[in-house]
C-alpha cells in the first residue's frame, strides 16, 4: 500500500494545484479526498498569494474515474440487508454524497479562475470535479461521460445540470445511452471549453504558476476538433424530444438509421426505472434556476437509490462479478409504475442537502 496521499495540493507560484493521486484506480473519488479538496479550495479562495486553482490526474489513465462504485455497492447492500434505508443519508455514502455535491456547488460558483485539466478518462464523480469550472480543458485523449444508468444509478454531481443545458436533446441522449463526449463533442455539449493537446498541458501548468488563467490558455488552446454528436442532431432531437423513455425508443427504432437503432439497443440495455428517473431528472433540471437546485433534488434521488436492487444489481453486474448480465428489477419500462418514479424524488426532511445561492450571486 503507498504512503502517498491520495491527493496532492501545492502551491507553485500563483497557481493552486489539486493532483488526484490514485492512478492506478483513474483517481476514483472518495470521501477523504472530497474533504481534503474542499477545505483547500476554501482557504485559497481568501489567500491573495493564489491567482487561480488547477485541477488534474495523476497517472496517464485519466483525471478521474468517478466514485468508488465498490465501497457504494458494499454500504447499499448492508444498508438494505439491516433495513435501515429510511436513514440512507447517514450512511457512509449518504454522507459521502452530502459533502461531494457541497463540493461541487463550491466549484460551480469558486471567487478564482478553476481550470480543469480533462485530460483521459473523466466519468461521473469526475465531471462533477471538473465540468462546473471556469476553464474546463480537455485534449485528444478526453473521453468523458455520466455512465449512470448502466448501473442502476441516475446522474449526479451536478451531472443533471449540465446534461439539461446541453444544445437540443444531446444531454438526453449522452444519459440514456451512456454515450461517451471526446473533445469536440464535450466543447459542443458545453462540458468543456478549450482543447490542448496533451503534450502540452505540463507546460501550461509550470506557466500558470506566473500568468494569468486567460492568457495562457489563450497561448495553448487550438482549434476544437469536429464533435459527431452535434452533427446527429436531427435525429437525436427529433426522437428523444419524447416525453417517456417507451416513445423515445420507438422513435429511434423508427428513425431508419443505424446510428439511431443502435442508441435503441443501447438503452434496452439499461436499468428500466434508472432511465423513467433519469429522465425525469433531466427535464426537472431544464427548469432549475441553479446548480446548487439541482443539487439539492439529485441528493434526493441518490439516496433513494440506496434502496433500490437495481444500484446493487448494476453494480455486481458491471464491476465486482463483471459478468455484464444485471438482472433488472424491474425488468422493462412497462413495469416500472409512476408511485416507484415517484418515490426517488421524496423529501428528505432534515436530511435534505439545502444548499442555496450566497446571497451576494442572487
Amino acid at each position: 500500500m503507498s504512503d502517498e496521499p491520495e491527493v496532492l495540493l501545492e502551491q507553485r507560484g500563483g497557481l493552486g494545484l489539486i493532483t488526484l493521486n490514485r492512478p492506478k484506480a483513474i483517481n476514483a473519488l472518495n470521501h477523504a479526498m472530497t474533504l481534503a479538496i474542499t477545505e483547500q479550495l476554501r482557504a485559497w479562495a481568501t489567500d491573495d498569494s493564489i491567482r487561480h486553482v488547477a485541477i488534474t490526474g495523476a497517472g496517464e489513465r485519466g483525471l478521474c474515474a468517478g466514485g468508488d462504485i465498490v465501497a457504494i455497492h458494499h454500504d447499499a447492500k448492508e444498508q438494505q440487508a439491516a433495513g435501515h434505508i429510511g436513514s440512507a443519508a447517514d450512511s457512509a455514502t449518504g454522507k459521502f454524497w452530502r459533502d461531494e455535491y457541497i463540493l461541487n456547488a463550491l466549484i460551480g460558483r469558486y471567487p478564482k479562475p478553476y481550470i480543469a485539466v480533462m485530460d483521459g478518462i473523466v466519468m461521473g464523480g469526475g465531471v462533477g470535479l471538473s465540468a462546473h469550472g471556469s476553464h474546463r480543458i480537455v485534449t485528444e485523449r478526453s473521453t468523458i461521460g455520466m455512465p449512470e444508468v448502466g448501473i442502476g444509478f441516475i446522474p449526479d454531481v451536478g451531472g443533471t445540470y449540465l446534461l439539461a443545458r446541453t444544445p437540443g436533446e444531446l444531454g438526453t441522449h449522452i444519459a440514456l445511452t451512456t454515450a461517451r463526449m471526446k473533445a469536440g463533442d464535450a466543447i459542443a455539449t458545453g462540458f468543456a471549453d478549450h482543447f490542448v493537446p496533451a503534450e502540452q498541458i505540463p507546460a501550461l501548468l509550470t506557466r500558470l504558476e506566473t500568468a494569468a488563467a486567460a492568457d495562457v490558455i489563450a497561448e495553448f488552446a487550438g482549434a476544437a476538433p469536429e464533435s459527431v454528436m452535434l452533427g446527429a442532431r436531427d435525429w437525436i432531437d427529433t426522437c428523444y424530444s419524447a416525453e417517456t423513455v417507451a416513445e423515445i425508443v420507438d422513435r429511434l427504432r423508427g428513425a431508419g438509421n443505424p446510428e439511431a437503432e443502435k442508441a435503441a439497443t443501447d438503452i434496452l440495455s439499461k436499468s428500466p426505472v434508472a432511465l423513467q428517473v433519469t429522465l425525469r431528472s433531466l427535464r426537472s433540471a431544464r427548469k432549475a434556476g441553479s446548480l446548487e437546485a439541482v443539487l439539492n433534488e439529485e441528493y434526493r434521488v441518490s439516496v433513494a437509490s440506496l434502496a433500490s436492487h437495481d444500484l446493487v444489481e448494476g453494480i455486481r453486474a458491471q464491476v465486482i462479478d463483471k459478468d455484464r448480465n444485471p438482472n433488472w428489477s424491474p425488468a422493462t419500462a412497462a413495469d416500472v409504475t409512476a408511485d416507484r418514479v415517484e418515490a426517488y424524488f421524496a423529501e428528505l426532511g432534515s436530511r435534505e442537502l439545502g444548499l442555496t445561492i450566497p446571497e451576494e450571486e442572487r
